[in-house]
């Protein structure tokens, strides 16, 4: 059975700008398996039934609003609830002072309550996109991921197929970097998204240069952290015996990555045909049968209507 995906309170410290009033280092160990948050109003007023005590507390105007007109005891017993051994931590936003009561409980358990000068909705949906990243189904792919023309192009084919320099060569045209060699894949609702890993980040390796950093060489507009994936191109050896789509009304193909179908097409590679052309015309007609101009539909449909009035001039 696959384990529950988590992340440490602490890397929350690191990506966002709250302060930490309560609670040593052991307890920013705590995990978050929910990409989500909750404002418990419910809570404050003492109903505890079916509380999704796994998400990230946030106390923004109204909470702390009503915290004021509750008595000791009922914020007792409602801070005792939100400090449970679930609960990952609490946030409270636009710079709102924390109750006493709640400070003294989560002290005396060792509970992490942060402080944050950001404005509620804003605080929340950082966080929310923050944990969908982190928490996401992904896996590795070996291969190369470029931004051409706004979209994100995967691609893949066995070693020695030249991607890395295909890659430098739609550089150069313009395009961008977001990943060589591998690419870590996740998928955030019906998205695939896919970045470089760390130690890799802004590089690219050459046979016979070596590795270069591409921000570096060719500025920080040449690379991207991310892109969604879009389109798949894998390169195979030319094989003169195979028969390779010529028209293109042949079904479309499909590559699975993390349960969603990525459109892929594939591409012989052989001396003296510029690959960066032909995966910048791939790309092209890609964006052109999502606006729904197919090209090989329309020469399709073109031949049939050459035979049909052929057919007619000869009755």
């Amino acid at each position: 059975m696959e384990a529950e995906r988590s992340v440490a309170v602490e890397k929350l410290t690191k990506a966002f700008d709250i302060e930490q009033i309560t609670g040593d280092k052991e307890s920013l160990k705590r995990r978050i398996s929910i990409a989500d948050t909750n404002r418990p109003g419910l809570e404050l007023a003492g109903f505890f039934e079916s509380s999704q005590r796994k998400r990230l507390v946030i106390l923004g105007d109204k909470e702390i609003a009503y915290i004021e007109t509750m008595s000791q005891a009922k914020q007792r017993k409602s801070f005792d609830f939100l400090t449970g051994e679930e609960t990952p931590a609490i946030i409270i936003t636009k710079d709102h002072k924390c109750p006493e009561i709640l400070r003294r409980i989560a002290k005396r358990k060792n509970f992490p309550v942060f402080l944050s000068s950001s404005p509620t909705y804003r605080l929340i949906v950082n966080i929310v996109a923050f944990l969908d990243e982190e928490l996401a189904e992904n896996e590795s792919l070996h291969g190369g991921l470029l931004s051409i023309y706004g979209k994100g192009v995967l691609i893949r084919g066995e070693s020695g197929m030249g991607k890395s320099e295909i890659a430098l060569e739609l550089i150069k045209r313009g395009h961008l970097l977001v990943a060589d060699d591998r690419v870590d894949c996740y998928r955030i609702h019906n998205k695939i998204i896919g970045k470089a890993p760390e130690l890799l980040r802004d590089m690219l390796e050459i046979r016979g240069i070596g590795v270069i950093n591409v921000a570096r060489m060719f500025g920080v507009s040449s690379v991207l952290s991310k892109a969604e994936i879009n389109f798949e191109v894998v390169l195979q050896a030319w094989d003169k015996d195979k028969d390779y789509d010529r028209v293109g009304i042949e079904e479309k193909k499909h590559e699975n990555i993390l349960g969603l179908e990525i459109p892929k097409i594939i591409l012989p590679v052989r001396e003296g045909r510029s690959m960066a052309v032909i995966i910048e015309s791939a790309v092209t007609n890609f964006m052109l049968s999502e606006m729904g101009l197919d090209s090989a539909k329309e020469f399709e449909q073109r031949v049939l209507s050459y035979i049909a009035k052929n057919q007619t001039e000869s009755e």
